[in-house]
């Protein structure tokens, strides 16, 4: 899988899949524009991790749709163009029924919706704007296992990733007219840091034995397959939802 000469916009790569994401398509010849919201520093050791082309590092808050904007603007002002956009970027807020107040249940629905979903909504919108005046494009967004197994300990993380799927697959078919793909990498968990005192804490064994394999995803078996899905050849995969759960949860 290379990528020479295309531009890839990465959301939420300050750290964990987007971090992996940004160095797997750096390494495979793409041009990579690294984007974070508020972790300046890790998103800085993201950028000067990535050798080869004079990749980006812009900042933007996802859940402003003129940021939004203006992060798609400065990438083709400064690159020329936006071939790939990966949505990564996301927040992952508990907020158990049984025991939230009120006020700390509807804090946690709209920022957890506005950053999962209307953010990526807003973002696809941009590049494929951009995308079609092009001629084409991918799109593969970052989902989760709980948007089919649920979330109890935060539903709106579950419902924004089930919206992020059905999005999806909307616009692979509004999009594939205009020769612009769209796919889904739908994780389980993963070893990042984010979830690293769950994985490596006392609940640990619990959490890799979900899996027959007895572990979690490593963020690099995340990163390849979101450049698989946005590689050359992989047209008719458009509108697909890929799981990287390990068997932990399975469909049909």
């Amino acid at each position: 899988m290379r990528f020479d000469g295309k531009v890839v916009l990465v959301t939420g790569a300050s750290r964990g899949i987007g971090r992996e994401v940004c160095h797997q398509f750096a390494a495979a010849g793409a041009t990579v524009v690294v984007h974070y919201n508020q972790n300046l520093s890790e998103a800085v050791l993201t950028h000067e991790a990535l050798g080869g082309a004079p990749h980006l590092l812009l900042q933007a808050d996802i859940t402003d749709p003129t940021e939004v904007s203006a992060l798609v603007d400065r990438t083709v002002a400064d690159l020329g163009r936006l071939d790939i956009l990966v949505n990564n970027s996301a927040i992952f807020v508990p907020h158990e029924i049984a025991t939230a107040s009120y006020a700390d249940w509807q804090d946690a629905w709209t920022r957890t919706i506005q950053t999962n979903l209307i953010g990526a909504a807003n973002a696809s919108f941009c590049a494929a704007q951009v995308m079609i005046r092009q001629g084409g494009g991918r799109i593969v967004n970052v989902s989760s296992r709980g948007a089919f197994r649920g979330e109890p300990g935060a539903p709106a993380y579950g419902a924004s990733k089930a919206g992020l799927n059905a999005m999806s697959q909307s616009l692979a078919q509004a999009l594939a007219p205009h020769n612009i793909f769209v796919g889904v990498v739908a994780p389980g968990f993963v070893d990042t840091e984010r979830v690293a005192p769950k994985v490596h804490g006392p609940m640990g064994d619990a959490i890799r034995a979900q899996s027959p394999l007895n572990r979690v995803a490593r963020v690099d078996e995340v990163a390849r397959t979101v450049l698989f899905l946005a590689s050359e050849g992989t047209d008719f995969l458009t509108g697909t939802i890929i799981d990287v759960n390990g068997a932990s949860y399975l469909r049909s």
